[in-house]
């Protein structure tokens, strides 16, 4: 009897380590597919915002196509989806100076704008067109032709002859003076809704933001009011607008070509969010509808300085 007591003992026990087993991988398995739909859903939110993304960059395009001749002014919209929404704000970069461009007095008298000293802000200044005219050498030499490249075939009926490539620009991000000698980091965080690298050598006095107007040279305060109003007409002269800010009207231009530069901000209904920037052109008779210059994704952690940006600009 005492050895059939402990063989049902040795079976019980068998079989209470069995279920425990079982009752372990049931856990592990509840907690493997939880972790796995958690993956899942938040590589749906991901890709529903990066949807809401596009859309938004779409609208924005459409906008900017409608205005046809019109100066792309400021202006913000939101898009509603169902599975989401989009806020799109969208800029002229004509509007804002160039550091690609603009001539060093220009980006001296914005320098001191922004609070740095005359002295400094001309050494500053000189630094930048030093760097830019480094920086656009070397970017010219990266495009010119190798030897042994294959010359292109001309037009039929026309002479063999090399095409005249446009210069690339010196900078691709404002970031890239960020490190200049002498350049404090709150003149550049300052600076940062005013200036471009897809702009002109000139500003458009039709888009400009207040801001940059006070930071040109010469600027004249006086006339500023009766500036806005008359910028504010649909039929306005950019001629006699300019010329309403005296000395300051040499640093004005409107561009053949308007750069936009589009923020965009999603967020899911699962609330998920996401950010991007984005700046495009549209050009005439082109076979694509709009064009991407640069697209950069904005981390959610840095949502809060880009809302802070649009605001300032």
């Amino acid at each position: 009897m005492s050895g059939r007591h402990t063989q049902r003992g040795m079976v019980l026990l068998a079989v209470l380590w069995a279920i425990a087993l079982c009752a372990a991988l049931a856990m592990a398995t509840s907690t493997t597919f939880r972790s796995l739909a958690g993956i899942v859903r938040i590589d749906r939110e991901r890709v529903q915002s990066d949807g809401l993304l596009t859309a938004g960059l779409e609208a924005a395009a459409g906008i900017v196509a409608a205005l046809r001749d019109a100066p792309p002014a400021e202006r913000t919209t939101t898009l509603t989806f169902a599975t989401g929404s989009v806020q799109l704000t969208i800029s002229d970069e004509g509007g804002r100076i160039d550091i690609g461009k603009a001539p060093v007095e220009l980006l001296a008298s914005l320098l001191r704008y922004v609070g740095a000293e005359d002295d400094d802000a001309g050494i500053v200044a000189q630094r930048i067109v030093a760097l830019r005219d480094i920086a656009g050498q070397a970017r010219a030499s990266d495009a010119q032709p190798r030897p042994g490249d294959a010359a292109k075939p001309s037009a039929p009926g026309t002479p063999d002859q090399p095409a005249a490539a446009p210069a690339p620009a010196p900078f691709t991000d404002i970031g890239q003076i960020a490190d200049i000698p002498g350049m404090q980091p709150q003149w550049m965080a300052a600076m940062a809704p005013l200036i471009t690298v897809f702009g002109s050598d000139g500003v458009n006095p039709l888009t400009a933001p207040v801001a940059v107007l006070r930071a040109l040279p010469s600027f004249d305060t006086e006339h500023l009011d009766a500036f806005l109003d008359m910028r504010s007409s649909p039929f306005v002269d950019p001629e006699r607008l300019s010329f309403l800010l005296g000395p300051a009207q040499k640093y004005l231009k409107v561009p053949q070509t308007h750069v936009v530069a589009v923020d965009l901000v999603a967020g899911t209904t699962g609330g998920y969010t996401a950010a991007a920037r984005a700046f495009i052109v549209l050009l005439p008779d082109d076979k694509q509808p709009y064009r991407v210059l640069a697209w950069t994704p904005i981390s959610r952690f840095a949502r809060t300085g880009v809302v802070a940006s649009l605001e300032a600009r």
